[in-house]
């Protein structure tokens, strides 16, 4: 069955640069470096990554980041426990703007 998400495009991810070279390669130099060890850990920074891409819905990262962290020795406790703190942060952004509504709504009702 096709779907609209086809797992076999993440191999091509690095491809994007083809139609813009001089911003894919400032990208990928970027992405690379971003994962170095440096004040964090590369090992941290992967189940962050895990955890942000469960935050943003991005099924690439999902399964990209899955298969990382697995490789970094997390294991399914700890990784799902990185789903919930983004899930909470990612809920807790939604419920934080619900003051906006309620504020504008006593506005709007007076």
């Amino acid at each position: 069955m096709k779907t609209y998400y086809d797992p076999e495009d993440l191999k091509k991810f690095g491809k994007v640069s083809e139609w813009q070279p001089e911003l894919g390669k400032k990208f990928f130099d970027y992405y690379g470096n971003v994962f170095e060890d440096g004040a964090l850990t590369k090992r941290e920074k992967t189940l962050i990554a895990l955890a942000v891409s469960h935050a943003v819905q991005c099924p690439y990262c999902i399964d990209a980041y899955t298969e990382d962290s697995m490789e970094q020795g997390f294991d399914e406790e700890q990784m799902m426990e990185a789903v919930h703190v983004a899930s909470a942060i990612k809920g807790g952004a939604t419920l934080v703007h619900g003051v906006q509504m309620m504020n504008k709504y006593k506005d709007l009702s007076m």
